[in-house]
């Protein structure tokens, strides 16, 4: 819709110091003519947007103009209040209270009971990752480098210290990333498996990366097709495989049972995540596949004779 447009053109240029016609052409998948009527329509709705020739040229809001909070809607301010009240719940940080009453003051007012937002984000942490919060958050804040130590998926423990740049949420599971001075490159961090935290009195300036420099580089490195498997489950998991490989990816057989064919990154992911379905499952192909299984149950037998 255009209107939607138009909005996220705004924010776009609330959000950004300067953006050519051509880029947001590109984003929002219109013409470059359209952009210029786009413009021409928010200047005449009151927002003043300044163009700028070159080839550093683009387009801006005036300096110093500023959204009248009507912009946002009851639904816009209730999103952000349950995010918010989401990350208080994970993180117990008494500043967030202050911000949900901050925003509360600048909201709408709510005229009937249909306003309301019925949504509750619970990013409570596991209690071992619960403890790492706090003093992780303090050492981001004051740029202090901290050390642990940390066990791998193998059960490998080593000794770490890190620059941590930010945690984040993946999956239900608490992260922190960084630059690991051990390893001398930026690394995630699993918080359940982090022992041993403590914040140390070196400082550091903040390098230039992101969460999504750090997504990218991990998207890069890790072939996540690489294991092609066909599956066949038993009626009984029909709950479990719609929530774990979604509701259009298996196909019902006559006699109840689903196949499925689906990827993992290693072969020994796919070991791990076909062995936790027990008896309930059967791996049709590939056969290297079958045989890996073969002998993890081979080795699990041998631990009962």
């Amino acid at each position: 819709m255009k209107l939607d447009r138009l909005l996220a053109i705004t924010i776009t240029l609330l959000n950004q110091p300067r953006v050519s016609a051509t880029v947001l052409a590109k984003r929002f998948e219109v013409s470059l003519r359209t952009i210029y009527r786009d413009m021409e329509a928010i200047n005449q709705a009151g927002i003043p947007i300044v163009s700028f020739a070159g080839s550093d040229g683009g387009y801006e809001i005036m300096h110093g103009y500023r959204l009248e909070k009507q912009v946002l809607s009851l639904e816009d301010f209730s999103s952000i209040c349950s995010a918010l009240r989401g990350v208080r719940s994970a993180t117990d940080h008494s500043e967030i209270d202050r911000l949900i009453e901050r925003i509360g003051a600048i909201m709408p007012e709510q005229k009937t009971a249909k306003d309301q937002i019925y949504m509750d984000l619970d990013f409570k942490p596991a209690p071992n990752d619960k403890v790492h919060m706090g003093p992780l958050h303090q050492a981001i804040r004051d740029l202090n480098v901290i050390s642990f130590t940390y066990l791998d998926n193998k059960g490998v423990e080593s000794a770490r210290k890190l620059e941590p740049m930010g945690l984040f949420l993946k999956g239900y599971t608490w992260y922190v990333y960084g630059y690991c001075l051990t390893r001398m490159d930026v690394r995630v961090f699993r918080l359940s498996r982090i022992g041993e935290l403590k914040i140390l009195p070196e400082q550091y300036v903040r390098r230039d990366y992101s969460l999504q420099d750090v997504e990218q580089q991990f998207m890069n490195r890790v072939d996540f097709k690489k294991v092609k498997a066909e599956l066949r489950f038993q009626s009984e998991m029909k709950t479990r495989v719609h929530d774990e490989f979604g509701f259009d990816q298996a196909l019902v057989n006559s006699d109840g049972t689903l196949s499925l064919t689906t990827y993992f990154s290693s072969m020994e992911r796919a070991t791990q995540k076909i062995l936790s379905y027990g008896c309930m499952v059967k791996v049709i192909d590939p056969p290297e596949l079958m045989m890996n299984i073969k002998r993890q149950i081979q080795k699990m037998s041998e631990l009962y004779e």
